[in-house]
C-alpha cells in the first residue's frame, strides 16, 4: 500500500490525495480512494503520467465504462470523451452548474477527468456538495422534497436545435438524434454512505413529476440558490497531469469559461452507476 494522504479542499466537498501513483495502486489503495470519493464527492490528484491505455485501465478498476453519446471520442479510444475548447472558440462544455447523466434511467456513478492541455490561467472547475446543501434546509422542506420526483432530459441541450447547436461548440458535438427522459427522486440516498442528497440540477432537471414547469420553477430556483452558496463549494485548479474523480450522485460541477484565446483539452471517462433510491 502506498503512503496516500488526504487533504480536504473545503469543509463540505472535495479532497486532494497526495503520495500516490495511479499506475501502481493495490486493491487496498483503490478502496481508500473509493471511500474518499463517497465521503467527499470529488477526489483530486496532481502530477500523474497516464497514457490513454493507462487511463482506461485505471477507470475499469472503478466499474464499467459508459461510452459518451455527445462528446467527440479520442481517436482510437471510444472510452475516452474529449472535453475541449480551442483558442478560437467562445463557448466551453459544462459552463453552468450540472451533474452528468441525470437524464439517464440509471445515471452514471461518476467520471474520471484527466487534464491534457490547460491554459496559463483560468479553466478551474467548481464542485458543489449536494449532501451539505440538503442538510441546510428546514425539516419541513426536507419532508416535502422527500415525497417528490423530478423529470430530467438532455434534449434541450444536445439536440439539433438545442442549446449547443447555437454556439461554436455545435459542430464538434454529436448525438443530435438521441432522446432522453428519466424520472428520479428529488432526494436520494447515496448507495455507499447512506447520506441523503438533493438530486436535481439546473441543466437537466425540467420539472417535478406531476407538476407543470411553471409550478416547478419557483421551488427549483430556491433549491438551486441554496446549492450555489459558496460555503458548499470547492475549486479545482488544473495543470497537465491533474486528475479528478467525482461522484455524480452527490455533487454538481461547473467548468469556468475564463480563458478565451487559449486551448483546453480534458480526457473524460464516465463510470456506470446503479439505480437510484
Amino acid at each position: 500500500m502506498t503512503s496516500i494522504q488526504m487533504h480536504p479542499l473545503s469543509p463540505h466537498v472535495g479532497v486532494e490525495a497526495t503520495g500516490l501513483d495511479l499506475n501502481h495502486l493495490d486493491e487496498q489503495d483503490i478502496g481508500l480512494l473509493r471511500q474518499a470519493v463517497a465521503e467527499h464527492g470529488v477526489l483530486f490528484v496532481r502530477d500523474q503520467t497516464l497514457t490513454p491505455e493507462q487511463h482506461i485501465a485505471f477507470a475499469r478498476r472503478w466499474g464499467e465504462i459508459d461510452i459518451n453519446k455527445y462528446f467527440p471520442a479520442n481517436g482510437g479510444h471510444p472510452e475516452i470523451a474529449e472535453v475541449r475548447k480551442s483558442e478560437t472558440q467562445q463557448t466551453n462544455i459544462g459552463g453552468g452548474w450540472h451533474t452528468d447523466h441525470s437524464y439517464d434511467q440509471i445515471p452514471a456513478m461518476g467520471s474520471i477527468l484527466l487534464a491534457r492541455e490547460t491554459p496559463p490561467t483560468g479553466g478551474d472547475t467548481l464542485f458543489a456538495g449536494m449532501g451539505a446543501a440538503f442538510d441546510s434546509l428546514s425539516s419541513g422542506l426536507k419532508d416535502m422534497l422527500r415525497t417528490l420526483r423530478a423529470v430530467h432530459s438532455a434534449d434541450h441541450i444536445y439536440s439539433a436545435d438545442g442549446l449547443y447547436s447555437k454556439t461554436d461548440q455545435g459542430v464538434d458535438l454529436k448525438g443530435h438524434e438521441e432522446r432522453t427522459r428519466a424520472v428520479h427522486p428529488v432526494v436520494i440516498r447515496h448507495p455507499q454512505s447512506g447520506r441523503e442528497i438533493l438530486y436535481v440540477n439546473p441543466a437537466f432537471t425540467l420539472h417535478f413529476d406531476g407538476w407543470t414547469r411553471e409550478e416547478s420553477v419557483p421551488l427549483l430556483t430556491y433549491i438551486y440558490q441554496v446549492a450555489m452558496q459558496e460555503q458548499f463549494h470547492c475549486r479545482v485548479q488544473w495543470a497537465p497531469g491533474s486528475l479528478a474523480i467525482w461522484d455524480n450522485r452527490s455533487t454538481w460541477h461547473y467548468a469556468m469559461n475564463d480563458y478565451h484565446g487559449h486551448r483546453r483539452l480534458m480526457h473524460r471517462i464516465t463510470i456506470s452507476g446503479e439505480p437510484l433510491a
